[in-house]
């Protein structure tokens, strides 16, 4: 983009030192500062070196990056800090309650502005030399900037040449600003730190429900100890195609996305081809990047946060974060002990429109402990926290430990959901208080001691069916419970005959539980899984059950009618004999009805030592490993 050469001439009247240009500024005024990397850092100082003149200056920000100068306790009668989220460099002023918190969706802030209920007297941003038409750009930070100088009373821009010139909307008329400071100054930075080992567990479990072709936004927020862990989410995606990217912030971590050749937008509902994002935060290499780039549209907060419009985009995958869960679903993600710490964002904004999203998934991520070992998933909030997401609103939570969809369970359900997402260290003690809070039946007293999340890494693999279908294997988890009495209670009479050597159609709540509740150690159950936009659907399950005796365990498996006679019995058991042998268990033992044709052929072609005998219609099978 080239600028307006002589600018400088051409508007020199509007044409301001700090100093002068910071006289405008009154006492009691209300003051915005320009976002994040996009602060106009030189405005700042020199409005934070006017202090002695001023007092009770009140100061909007949604998040800044710059060092706060005039949050200062020295400062305490001169500026008054009221932000809409909270950053690290004025958190302690939260912290000991000399600062304003705002708690407000992303999305509506705007609406603060142009309806005067938040009426501005000065609006101090950052922006590009104008071109030859007179136009400017918000550069790195449009987000709430454009509704903010569109209705302050007073407009000082900080003029940089080193701003990067965006595409999208954000351009401004140098005629609709009042005061112009030339600052050839850096821009702020951020520099992404390495990924935590926990964040990435996350991230690995995150893009398992992002499919080639959808729409991510990674959402604001950093979790302590762990850092931001939505944003790490991005270094997983590096083996997707066609991925679409509209999301409030980008940061460096977007340039490896982007050249690892996973996104492109081709498949966009909206903004086809385009990276829609409202404001960036990196180094600068980022800044160069984004610099005239038409790949990327930063467009304004009522448009990126706009659920209606991230609605509109088909498989629309939202990721933020949380400090906190209760058992019911209650996500609080701006305190942490009872303190304020970040802040809504547009954490609710993308948790709706992707809700709305044809094929959409709302995920929420976080580390199951705190930095002390506390566990994040608790039977009741911490008193102080907020509510942030509601119980009635949650869809997918992801902690290191696993996934758990919410959305439409009952409250039982989603506790032991959670419960299997929780440190292990922590899940006893978190179904004994569900059953004292009565979230979960008293019965589940009785299935304490063997609630337990096995390990993936042996036990997870997939088949591909000649049909092209991915079924995936995976440990059963206790919140299997309701697939698995839906896989039952599906099966024909003859299946049902075959695997249990009854009649009986019926199973009881005890029942089911006991197939469901196994220590993966002596009992191992397998669950074959196509994905289902709720959740996973159960069409296999295979388990065996170790006679410490012999060393030997019996084994057995059943599959849904309609997906039987396609391989996946002979791939079930193949499967459980890898994670038997691994344990070191000797051999298999199985007991068949005669007319069982099918389970006989798996066994007798397994290519292991088979011996069986008939007895009273019954074959008893015995393999060797």
């Amino acid at each position: 983009m080239e600028y307006d050469v002589n600018w400088k001439e051409t508007y020199k009247d509007m044409i301001m030192t700090p100093k002068k240009a910071m006289a405008s500024v009154r006492s009691g005024h209300r003051v915005f500062l320009g976002t994040g990397c996009g602060e106009p850092t030189v405005l700042v100082q020199a409005m934070t070196d006017m202090a002695g003149t001023l007092a009770d200056v009140e100061i909007i920000e949604l998040l800044t990056k710059g060092d706060a100068p005039y949050a200062d306790r020295k400062y305490a009668d001169c500026f008054k800090v009221n932000s809409f989220f909270i950053g690290h460099n004025v958190r302690e002023l939260f912290q000991e309650g000399r600062g304003d918190y705002t708690p407000i969706l992303m999305s509506d802030i705007p609406g603060l502005f142009n309806s005067g209920q938040l009426p501005l007297d000065v609006a101090l941003i950052q922006v590009t030399p104008p071109d030859a038409r007179g136009k400017m750009s918000l550069g790195v930070s449009v987000d709430i900037v454009r509704a903010a100088a569109e209705n302050a009373s007073l407009v000082i821009a900080q003029v940089n040449p080193q701003m990067p010139w965006t595409r999208g909307d954000s351009l401004i008329d140098v005629a609709d600003l009042d005061i112009l400071v030339p600052a050839d100054v850096p821009l702020l930075e951020r520099v992404s730190q390495p990924v935590h080992a926990v964040s990435a567990r996350i991230a690995e479990l995150v893009a398992a429900l992002v499919p080639s072709g959808a729409t991510v936004e990674f959402g604001l927020g950093r979790v302590p100890g762990v850092g931001r862990v939505p944003q790490a989410v991005m270094h997983a995606l590096h083996d997707k195609h066609d991925l679409g990217i509209h999301t409030e912030l980008i940061t460096d971590d977007i340039i490896e996305l982007i050249e690892s050749g996973a996104v492109s937008g081709a498949r966009k509902s909206t903004d086809r081809g385009k990276i829609v994002t409202s404001f960036c935060m990196g180094t600068k290499r980022l800044y160069d990047y984004v610099n005239d780039n038409p790949l990327f549209s930063f467009r304004p907060t009522e448009y990126v946060n706009d659920s209606t419009v991230i609605g509109r985009q088909n498989r629309m995958v939202s990721i933020n974060m949380a400090l906190e869960i209760d058992l019911t679903g209650q996500i609080c993600s701006d305190s942490e002990e009872g303190s304020f710490y970040s802040g809504i964002g547009g954490q609710v904004d993308f948790n709706r429109g992707a809700a709305r999203s044809p094929g959409g998934r709302a995920v929420i991520v976080m580390p199951a402990t705190t930095r002390d070992g506390k566990s994040r998933i608790v039977a009741a909030l911490s008193s102080g926290s907020g509510v942030v997401v509601s119980r009635g609103t949650v869809h997918y939570v992801v902690t290191e430990y696993g996934v758990a969809y919410l959305h439409g369970k009952s409250v039982q359900d989603r506790t032991l959901a959670l419960v299997s997402i929780a440190h292990p260290d922590h899940r006893e003690q978190l179904l004994k208080q569900a059953i004292e809070a009565r979230y979960i039946r008293r019965e589940f007293a009785d299935v304490e001691g063997r609630f337990v999340i096995a390990s993936q890494d042996v036990m997870k693999t997939s088949f591909l069916l000649d049909n092209g279908t991915q079924v995936n294997f995976r440990p059963i988890h206790p919140t299997d419970e309701p697939l698995m009495r839906d896989l039952l209670y599906d099966l024909s009479k003859e299946t049902l005959y075959y695997r249990f050597m009854s009649h009986n159609q019926r199973f009881g709540q005890k029942q089911i539980q006991n197939f469901v509740y196994v220590d993966h150690r002596k009992d191992v159950a397998i669950v074959g899984t196509l994905p289902e936009a709720y959740g996973d659907d159960i069409i296999a399950v295979g388990r065996y059950y170790l006679d410490e005796h012999t060393n030997r365990a019996e084994v057995a498996f059943v599959i849904r009618d309609e997906w039987q006679n396609k391989g996946l019995g002979s791939f079930l058991f193949r499967h459980l004999i890898t994670i038997a042998k691994a344990s070191g268990i000797s051999g298999f033992t199985a007991e068949v009805l005669r007319d069982n044709k099918r389970m006989q052929a798996i066994f007798n072609h397994s290519g292991y030592k088979v011996q069986s005998r008939v007895e009273e219609g019954v074959c008893s099978f015995r393999i060797e490993f």
